[in-house]
């Protein structure tokens, strides 16, 4: 237990864990510990004589569980992004008990009484000092943002960790209390066992080709990744492609033959059809039963109430005004693509959901004279990482970036960067874990190594994982251009992160669906001309991009937007129908409830698939995304109109980049994530811009009558 590196702090810089002194055995020994070491910091909390007050009862609890803090986060990042057999079965075995730690906690009525105690003490000397308040009753954007922060943040911390206890059942009687202890330790063991399924099954499902005529089509660095590929495998010869997680696959835009398109397409859909078709329709039961027990309709209900929508009823709205212009804009698209697609001497009868992306690309070039193709040369990671990311963020921000090859990560692939304020003073560490590998799960993502907060004196080491196919040896790597996008916004994410400013950890989150404005909102900065021009240059020749490429690549982007926003309502719709059965529901067979969902929302297109089918819905049956999908349309929202201010406020100037971090970026949720939105706009969002971007005048804005 001496050697265990989890048992004290890192004397790394930042914190960083020990990565070189990790072991796998590690980790058990490490949970055990840090959940004992929790407990008895809790009883002792617990067992205070003194009348419960901030410090010894909301602060101690803060300051509780270091070591399961640590561990815990080491452990979850090696289990998304490098996983293997030993640390899915500690997975398998420690959650459950985790779930249970965290329910022993929630559910201690002495505990709670003193939280509650702490709160109605708080609010009895704020009625007793009735203090004046700004409009919103908050400080305008244009004070000291942390001027009364010690009280402001207080009085926020207690009110979430009541919330909290509330909404973990500490106001139930003893017997429905013991009854969810059972529900929750059963969804954690099985959202555990669909991650894991999904993994393994994603995996088998890769798609094998012995030769590359069969991938016609395909990039010169994406058909050499294929082959480096089943190298990896040990398939000398062949070629592989893995699967990503969305329904699409990007290669299905360019491979010429029907036949390959066809395969990869119905091994993407065929994911956890047989290993995780019965998992979500027990997590989607137990989770409407564990809602009821709490006092809500559904899942859904019990979610969003804790979100910036509120209510089932704002979300619905939202949604279902989109179907009807989204599927319009599809049909629109399929009848250029239908054309397209007989003209090379098909039947229209045979068009089938794996031609879209195909014929889209010809439909593209044929409108605007742009292909994809012509693009990836311009958009070589490192390019555009270091001109395009970083350097937004340096113009915006006045942030440096220096790689610090000292630092050993966690896997040969993830790379560590200092970051560093304008003035020189360091902000925290961004690790860029960019390449797809077996042993990590699909999608893209941020997380934390190191949360930041004044508390424990911390900065921020913040981890953005993306799934780039690796090419072999000596290749460069070249991004499309919705990777490139993908680039941006998930250090959107490592941004807020970096920025947060806070003084407790409880505070460095945010809603679901206020989590991914940030991120989205920082995609706008790839196409700007200031920007595009830095990093969008020929990884061979170093020529820029074209002007006119740049402007008839913008035309193009507004193609397509029926296909992009029915297959994301698709998938928003699916996960609002999992979460909103009532207690008791039988939904029956997976793949039969997704098909009568799909058609009663009015979102079923025959080439349009959800972007996530239910059996492999990560975000949703083990991301902690469940009945909140529809947070990025609901996020892009706020983006959509922040875009507007940026561009009014004339763009990527330092004065904007400020304001944006000061106001909304490091506050977390110290104040009323739509409060800080307030304070940076001067007033509620407007829909306009969203459906104005997403090509959805035909829908009525949400905010008129």
């Amino acid at each position: 237990m001496s050697a265990n590196p989890f048992l004290t702090q890192s004397a790394l810089p930042y914190q960083l864990p020990p990565f070189a002194e990790i072991r796998e055995s590690h980790y058990a020994a490490a949970f055990s510990l840090g959940m004992e070491q929790q407990a008895a910091q809790l009883a002792a909390i617990t067992a205070e004589t003194a009348p419960a007050s901030y410090d010894n009862t909301v602060l101690a609890l803060e300051r509780s569980g270091e070591v399961l803090r640590r561990v815990t986060a080491a452990f979850n990042n090696q289990a998304s992004s490098d996983t293997t057999p030993t640390v899915q079965d500690l997975q398998a075995e420690f959650e459950p008990r985790l779930t249970a730690h965290r329910d022993a906690i929630l559910l201690n009525p002495t505990l709670f009484g003193r939280v509650h105690a702490v709160r109605e003490a708080m609010q009895q000397a704020a009625q007793e000092a009735a203090p004046t308040t700004h409009e919103h009753g908050a400080m305008t954007a244009d004070q000291d943002a942390r001027g009364d922060r010690p009280t402001a943040e207080a009085t926020r911390l207690v009110d979430r960790y009541y919330t909290d206890f509330v909404r973990a059942g500490a106001l139930l009687g003893t017997a429905a209390q013991g009854r969810l202890r059972e529900l929750n330790t059963e969804l954690a063991r099985l959202t555990s066992a669909f991650e894991r399924n999904l993994l393994a099954d994603t995996r088998e499902r890769a798609v094998v080709f012995d030769n590359a005529d069969e991938l016609e089509g395909l990039s010169h660095d994406a058909l050499s990744a294929a082959h480096a590929n089943a190298s990896a495998r040990g398939l000398r010869g062949k070629y592989l492609l893995s699967l990503q997680l969305p329904t699409n696959q990007l290669p299905l835009a360019s491979l010429a033959r029907r036949t390959t398109r066809e395969r990869l397409y119905n091994a993407s859909i065929s994911r956890g059809t047989t290993v995780n078709r019965s998992l979500v329709v027990q997590i989607a039961r137990l989770r409407a039963e564990r809602a009821a027990l709490l006092g809500y309709p559904s899942h859904a209900a019990y979610v969003v109430a804790e979100q910036t929508a509120r209510s089932v009823e704002n979300v619905e709205s939202l949604l279902h005004r989109l179907v009807e212009p989204a599927m319009a804009n599809a049909r629109s698209e399929a009848e250029a693509l239908q054309e397209a697609f007989t003209a090379d001497g098909h039947d229209t009868a045979d068009f089938a959901p794996w031609d879209w992306q195909y014929y889209a690309e010809k439909v593209r070039k044929a409108r605007f004279d742009v292909d994809a193709a012509d693009l990836r040369p311009y958009f070589s990671l490192e390019r555009v990482l270091r001109d395009g990311v970083f350097f937004a963020a340096q113009q915006l921000y006045g942030l440096r970036f220096e790689e610090r090859e000292d630092l050993v990560a966690y896997h040969d692939d993830a790379r560590v960067f200092e970051v560093f304020e304008q003035d020189g003073r360091p902000l925290g560490l961004f690790i860029a874990d960019c390449y797809a590998r077996e042993s990590k799960r699909g999608g893209a993502w941020m997380n934390y190594l190191v949360k930041p907060c004044g508390l424990f004196d911390t900065k921020p080491v913040v981890v953005n994982n993306l799934n780039l196919a690796k090419p072999a040896a000596g290749e460069p790597t070249l991004l499309a251009f919705d990777e490139v996008r993908t680039l941006f916004h998930e250090f959107g994410h490592a941004l807020h992160g970096l920025f947060m400013d806070v003084h407790t950890p409880r505070l460095a989150d945010v809603p679901n669906d206020f989590v991914e404005y940030p991120s989205q909102v920082n995609e706008m900065w790839m196409a700007r001309p200031e920007v595009l021009a830095n990093y969008a240059k020929h990884h061979r020749t170093g020529e820029p991009i074209p002007a006119t490429l740049v402007s008839r690549m913008q035309e193009a982007a507004r193609f397509g937007q029926g296909f992009k926003t029915v297959e994301y309502l698709g998938a928003a719709l699916l996960d609002w129908a999992w979460h909103t059965i009532t207690p008791g529901t039988d939904p029956g067979d997976a793949l039969e409830f997704e098909a009568n969902a799909l058609n009663e929302a009015g979102i079923a297109f025959p080439w349009i698939p959800p972007r996530y089918r239910s059996t492999y819905f990560a975000h949703v049956f083990y991301l902690g995304y469940d009945a909140g999908y529809y947070s990025y349309i609901w996020s892009e929202i706020l983006d959509a109109d922040t875009v507007d201010w940026f561009t009014q406020n004339g763009g990527l100037r330092r004065e904007n980049g400020e304001r944006f971090r000061r106001v909304l970026l490091s506050r977390g949720e110290s104040v009323d994530p739509m409060e800080a939105f307030r304070q940076l706009r001067g007033r509620d969002p407007l829909t306009g811009p969203l459906l104005e971007r997403r090509g959805l005048a035909a829908a009525r804005p949400l905010d008129q009558p």
